[in-house]
């Protein structure tokens, strides 16, 4: 089965490749020749998702799938969630990103948190199906590891020993992340229709 995953985010095709079955062949955006920038224009992160994967079936006629992952903080009413790729502007640059977040949070006590992550499969028949992973934590004071991307380094899942998603290898990280569980449904989905 050859399947697109929809991101020019190449830290996010390393996270995704080694959770995929031995039957998908994982396409970038590159293998299929799509060099420019896809939609986001939609107020959610299911219809973000949706609206990528849709777009590369659409326009290139392979069966894809997309995520859109935000950052949701409590003590910021969510924020920065479906903009968190783009919180500090439109550079998308993750450490100003990261520099935002810590100010904001500078007089907030309560710095809970959960990543969620939605991913959209389009396939060829049309059908579009979704699913979803999500992980509990907080946002620490400074920033810490140097691993990971985003938010990673200043976010502190409360399933883990303490280290942030930064200081995590890759598989520490992909065993318990957002990311990895909704990747996780879509290939259960994928084993029962394959």
């Amino acid at each position: 089965m050859r399947l697109c995953f929809a991101s020019n985010n190449a830290h996010k095709l390393d996270e995704i490749r080694p959770l995929l079955p031995d039957f998908v062949e994982l396409l970038s955006l590159a293998d299929i020749g799509c060099q420019e920038e896809l939609p986001e224009t939609q107020e959610t992160l299911e219809g973000n998702a949706r609206q990528k994967a849709q777009y590369v079936w659409d326009h290139y006629g392979v069966a894809c799938f997309a995520d859109d992952t935000g950052l949701e903080v409590a003590a910021l009413d969510g924020a920065p969630g479906v903009y968190s790729a783009r919180y500090a502007g439109p550079q998308r640059l993750a450490a100003d990103n990261v520099q935002k977040l810590l100010q904001e949070l500078a007089e907030h006590e309560d710095r809970s948190a959960q990543f969620r992550t939605v991913v959209a499969l389009v396939l060829p028949t049309g059908a579009v199906h979704t699913f979803a992973g999500s992980v509990a934590g907080m946002i620490t004071e400074e920033v810490r590891g140097l691993d990971g991307f985003g938010y990673d380094p200043v976010f502190q899942p409360l399933e883990g020993d303490g280290r942030t998603f930064a200081e995590m290898t890759l598989a520490e990280k992909n065993g318990i992340s957002h990311r990895s569980r909704a990747v996780t449904e879509l290939v259960a989905f994928l084993n029962q229709v394959q």
